[in-house]
């Protein structure tokens, strides 16, 4: 694996292998764990070549102490990364992503998408994302940019900002990869207390509790269910919502055939986790 930590030695590296053929993006915040790197695994069937970047990207987060927190493991990320065959590794720095700073940027019309679940409680952040996920896909010009479902709002918001900056590049979204208890696999997970851990399960046992249960018709019933049993269960929930799953327009009365998605994101002491399914 190679390693660039400069855009322009980067791009000058790329230029010379895209006639091997097509080059897969896995971009990430580092504190690697196996869903990253089941996406690097999926890119390298896919392709002739795989590159990952590493940037925990300041304009994302609206608290400014939950980017202080944020893990950094480079040494072990990069092992990972061999082990999993990536050929190309971006380490930029800030200054390398944001010559001008990172306060001035391009603004993005996502309409409805930034301004529902996470749009709400985290403003700005997604502003942010598709700020540097622009960057990062005009540096390396990858055929395909492999993300997770887990962040499910994200993935449609990163669709967006593709096709309203008309980039080539196709999305591939790919199963959330789970631990053996179902909880979702996230850096965040690293910051559990062993306490915590043992609780954190629940999530994802209440959103099977809803795909097993919904029906067609009033969905607040499940929606409050859900909420106080993450309660209950020693979440302090910011949401548990149901909405289009092509649209993220959120529905309280559900015809049965819409695509339906459940999504939450709920805080472990000072940890917000979040987590979604797709219901039908």
């Amino acid at each position: 694996m190679v390693i660039f930590r400069k855009t322009a030695l980067l791009k000058k590296h790329l230029s010379g292998l895209r006639e091997q053929g097509k080059i897969g993006f896995v971009p990430t915040m580092g504190a690697l764990h196996e869903g990253h790197l089941q996406l690097i695994r999926t890119s390298g069937e896919d392709n002739a070549l795989t590159l990952c970047s590493i940037f925990v990207n300041p304009t994302q987060f609206n608290d400014p102490q939950d980017f202080q927190k944020y893990p950094i493991t480079v040494e072990s990320d990069i092992q990972k990364l061999e082990s999993a065959g990536c050929n190309i590794l971006f380490l930029p720095s800030v200054e390398e992503i944001y010559p001008g700073g990172p306060d001035n940027g391009k603004h993005y019309d996502l309409g409805h998408l930034e301004q529902v679940l996470e749009g709400s409680f985290r403003p700005g952040h997604f502003q942010g994302v598709c700020r540097v996920v622009d960057i990062l896909l005009s540096i390396t010009e990858p055929d395909v940019l492999y993300l997770g479902q887990k962040d499910y709002q994200q993935c449609l918001v990163i669709q967006k900002m593709i096709a309203l900056t008309g980039k080539p590049t196709l999305l591939r979204i790919c199963d959330t990869v789970r631990e053996s208890d179902g909880l979702a696999m996230s850096s965040r997970n690293m910051r559990l207390t062993p306490d915590q851990r043992s609780i954190a399960p629940l999530i994802h046992q209440v959103l099977n509790g809803a795909r097993r249960s919904i029906k067609a018709g009033d969905l607040r019933p499940y929606q409050n269910k859900a909420m106080e049993d993450l309660r209950n269960g020693g979440f302090k929930p910011d949401y548990f919502e149901f909405a289009h799953a092509d649209s993220l327009e959120l529905i309280q009365h559900w015809n049965g055939t819409d695509p339906l998605v459940a999504l939450v994101a709920a805080f472990l002491g000072d940890v917000r986790l979040i987590d979604n399914m797709i219901l039908n």
